[in-house]
């Protein structure tokens, strides 16, 4: 999301720069190979990279910091992705002390659900942290307004914006044939998305298990891995390979770029059943592929997909999923029809370039509404 935020607001002419660090993933991941504090051009922006250091696997930079705390002045507003980690955390308390305005984006971190992970760790965290970043933020960025409905906020009244976010396109007819021996004669459903058990997975494969059973023919794509808990991964894995669906599922781990485009160009089924996700990136790519997609009535991307009948929205329950994937599996007109509503809904609505405008004038009136003048007024250019 941020390096595609980042692209579009530099073609709109804004100067963007973001700060990481040089973490590749929680634990065991070497650290990316990058050039450690300089400015690194990309798209259009600038991107520095920071050692991520001293505590690893809590995503912690004192150069960061250090960085942050000396330039804080140059920049209109910060927009800070995540909380309860500590480099965003620190970096929205830096901001606050720098008096730079900045936007937090929650990531769903603020979901009940999500707080109970943990919760007597993140209850400290919040008090001592989030709670005095978000009472401080010019605005607290949501992307759908059911993740806003429902976010904890720990009776800080915040100013909540709304702004869903964007993907990328390409076209699945240019792209070379993969490397995966997938069937060509049978529909091909794909999951792609972190393994998680939030993902509705305790759902999905006895679902398809059931499917097959009936008769049904397809070839199901497992997509995704889960490195914070490979326990879980190899237990989902090892479910597969012993059931029903192992020989009609092909696992291919995590992936990216050109992989990843080239099954999203292959399915003829995105299917995403999870117990709450607070917006539904991996959704909208899959439309954006068009792809027609199943998913359940906690994505809250489901109310743009019914309405647009980009696909079919289920219940999170076992009978109610079942039926709508045999719909969808045996109907390939409909699933055709409904692919090509997914991609026009995706064009006018998640296009990058139509959220940079939204989130350009969100950015704009948040400098002019706190009376601190704009670091070159006279083209409105932001510094983020």
């Amino acid at each position: 999301m941020v390096l595609g935020l980042s692209a579009a607001l530099a073609q709109l002419g804004q100067e963007v720069t973001i700060i990481t660090t040089d973490s590749n993933g929680d634990t065991g991941q070497t650290p990316l190979d990058v050039p450690l504090g300089v400015s690194v051009s990309q798209n259009g922006y600038q991107i520095y990279y920071f050692r991520c250091s001293p505590f690893r696997r809590y995503k912690f930079s004192l150069d960061l910091f250090t960085w942050l705390a000396n330039r804080a002045k140059d920049y209109d507003i910060a927009h800070i992705h995540a909380l309860f980690s500590p480099v965003s955390s620190m970096s929205a308390s830096i901001a606050r002390y720098r008096q730079l305005p900045y936007i937090l984006r929650p990531l769903g971190t603020l979901d009940p659900a999500d707080l109970q992970k943990k919760r007597q760790l993140k209850q400290i965290y919040a008090n001592f942290l989030e709670k005095p970043n978000l009472a401080a933020a010019a605005a607290v960025h949501f992307t759908s307004q059911q993740e806003c409905q429902i976010a904890e906020r720990f009776k800080i009244k915040t100013k909540d914006i709304v702004i869903p976010l964007g993907v990328d396109f390409f076209d699945p007819q240019a792209l070379p044939v993969n490397g995966f021996d997938l069937p060509q004669n049978k529909p091909i459903i794909l999951y792609m998305s972190r393994l998680d058990p939030k993902k509705g997975l305790d759902l999905l494969l006895p679902s398809l298990e059931r499917l097959l059973a009936k008769g049904l023919d397809f070839h199901f794509v497992l997509a995704g891995g889960n490195p914070q808990d490979r326990e879980y991964e190899n237990r989902i894995k090892n479910q597969i390979e012993r059931s029903i669906l192992g020989k009609n599922t092909t696992i291919t781990g995590f992936v990216t770029g050109e992989v990843k485009n080239n099954l999203l160009a292959r399915a003829d089924l995105f299917v995403l059943p999870s117990y709450y996700e607070n917006f539904g990136i991996a959704v909208a790519e899959a439309m954006a592929a068009g792809i027609p997609v199943v998913i359940s009535d906690r994505v809250d991307l489901h109310p743009a997909v019914a309405a647009a009948a980009a696909g079919w929205v289920t219940a999170c329950q076992l009978e109610d999923l079942t039926n709508t994937l045999a719909t969808a599996i045996t109907n390939p007109e409909i699933r055709q029809q409904r692919g090509k509503n997914a991609r026009d809904l995706v064009l006018n609505q998640y296009s990058w370039s139509a959220i940079a405008e939204q989130m350009l004038t969100v950015y704009q009136d948040l400098v002019c509404a706190i009376d601190r003048p704009l670091l070159d007024r006279s083209h409105r250019r932001i510094k983020i």
